[in-house]
Formats: structure tokens, C-alpha cells, sequence
């Protein structure tokens, strides 16, 4: 008889859990909504299709200039490519970075190391700091280049995301 109920009680929160289901990016920070906020780059849509919504709106490019945005190329690791502000230049073939959701889901990074490993000198590949290994990434990423805006909006402002909840939309700072 108990197990008879248990399985029917277990049976009955299931079938009421899918009538509350919230998304599973629902309140998860991306990389593209903080890199248009603290880059002031007005760009909507995944990381992959920014280059192409940058031509004839901003000045893109192969070199590296604080507050530009680095424009990270879909692949099978990254399916939306990715999006990352430049913070600082180091050099030519070295950057921080200030992103979100890389090495940890919907995590914010701040200067953070990125450095160009591409053959041509031209940031089209690039190794990127990654918590979890504690160094630069185990593999390398392509890059479509830099998309240039004037000046980045301020890095240490809170980030506002919306997130959904069973009341409603609710605004609440990232940090």
C-alpha cells in the first residue's frame, strides 16, 4: 500500500512540475546582452551573427582597442559563437577580456587572459582564459575579428537581466 502511494505521489509531482517549467536559460546571463551593455554596442541576436550586424553600423577590425568587442566565430563547441569586451590590450597578440557565461553558465568574468594564436597575426583564433583548467583553454577558438564602438560603458556598473519566475518577470542585478 506505501509504495503504491509513493509512486502515485511521485507520479503526481511529475505531472504538476510540467505544468510550472521555466525555461532553462531563464535567468542565465549570456554573453551577448552583457557585452552590449558594457561595450555600449547595440547589437541584438546570438554571438555569431554580431560580425555580419556590425558591417555599416561599426568599425570592425583585426586589432585589438579597450572597449571593442571580439567576435567569436560559431563551432561545433560554440553553436552561437560567442561574444567578449576588451578591457585592456597587453599587446598586439594579447588582451583582457570581460565576459560572461564562459567558463562558468551565466558566470561574469573580468580581465580575463585571451591571446592570439592565428598564423596571420590577426586574432581569427584565439585561446582564451578558462576557470575550470585554471590556464588557457585546451583548444583554441575562431574569431572573426573586433567590432569597435566609441568609448565602453562602465565595467564595474551592475548588470541588470531579466528573469523569469513563477510570478512574473523579475529585474535583479547579476552581482
Amino acid at each position: 500500500m506505501i509504495g503504491g502511494f509513493r509512486a502515485f505521489f511521485a507520479a503526481s509531482v511529475l505531472a504538476l512540475s510540467t505544468l510550472f517549467a521555466v525555461p532553462a536559460a531563464a535567468g542565465t546571463l549570456q554573453c551577448a546582452p552583457f557585452a552590449r551593455q558594457v561595450s555600449g554596442i547595440d547589437i541584438h541576436g546570438n554571438a555569431n551573427t554580431w560580425w555580419g550586424q556590425a558591417e555599416g553600423r561599426y568599425d570592425r577590425g583585426h586589432e585589438p582597442r579597450v572597449g571593442a568587442v571580439l567576435a567569436f566565430s560559431a563551432s561545433r563547441s560554440m553553436p552561437v559563437g560567442h561574444v567578449a569586451m576588451v578591457s585592456k590590450v597587453v599587446n598586439d597578440r594579447e588582451v583582457l577580456l570581460t565576459h560572461a557565461n564562459w567558463s562558468y553558465r551565466g558566470g561574469i568574468e573580468r580581465n580575463v587572459r585571451a591571446i592570439d594564436v592565428s598564423a596571420n597575426n590577426d586574432w581569427t583564433d584565439v585561446r582564451v582564459w578558462y576557470g575550470p583548467t585554471g590556464g588557457l583553454g585546451l583548444r583554441s577558438n575562431p574569431a572573426r575579428g573586433f567590432i569597435y564602438a566609441d568609448a565602453p560603458r562602465g565595467v564595474d556598473q551592475p548588470v541588470q537581466i531579466a528573469s523569469a519566475d513563477m510570478g512574473g518577470a523579475a529585474v535583479r542585478s547579476a552581482f
